[in-house]
């Protein structure tokens, strides 16, 4: 995949260099390397932050509440932990990673991932109070609170049927 992303840039860049000239070629080397500056904190920090819930939190732990047997309690508690999870997808994809690897189920992690995308509460805060009014948050929030689950029962069904690999 980094051979392929590798590829992909160099080709990009050939394209912008020769369409726009050199300058914009640089000036967005710039910023992107800028960019990746900014973010690899985040992104450090997170993977420490994964790692160290992989080695804290026993296997068996996570398989008993997060595990494909975990049922609604699961889907709940994933529900839960990805509304609350700050941050953009730099702190949640590497922990929906440590998840996955330390037990939790395929079907756990795509709810995970939705509820974080659809129900985030740093978003409401920081977001969307300051630009919608009372009733349009509550409608939005209410009408998008079923498809973390949705997702998540949808990628147990598709994914995690008896004798079917989620790998």
């Amino acid at each position: 995949m980094t051979y392929f992303f590798a590829l992909l840039a160099l080709i990009s860049g050939m394209a912008l260099w020769i369409k726009s000239g050199s300058q914009t070629f640089f000036d967005t080397t710039y910023d992107s390397l800028w960019l990746l500056l900014q973010i690899s904190p985040i992104l450090v920090l997170a993977m420490l932050v994964g790692g160290y819930v992989q080695v804290l939190v026993p296997k068996a732990f996570v398989q008993k509440w997060l595990g494909a047997e975990s049922g609604l309690k699961g889907q709940l508690i994933a529900t839960l932990a990805g509304a609350v999870t700050p941050g953009g997808p730099f702190a949640a994809f590497p922990m929906v990673l440590v998840l996955y690897q330390g037990g939790a189920s395929f079907a756990i992690c795509v709810n995970y991932l939705t509820a974080w995308s659809v129900l985030g509460i740093n978003r409401i805060l920081v977001w969307e109070i300051p630009f919608f009014d009372t009733e349009f948050i509550v409608l939005r929030t209410i009408a998008s609170l079923p498809l973390a689950l949705v997702a998540g029962y949808s990628a147990q069904w598709l994914f995690e049927k008896p004798g079917k690999s989620t790998t």
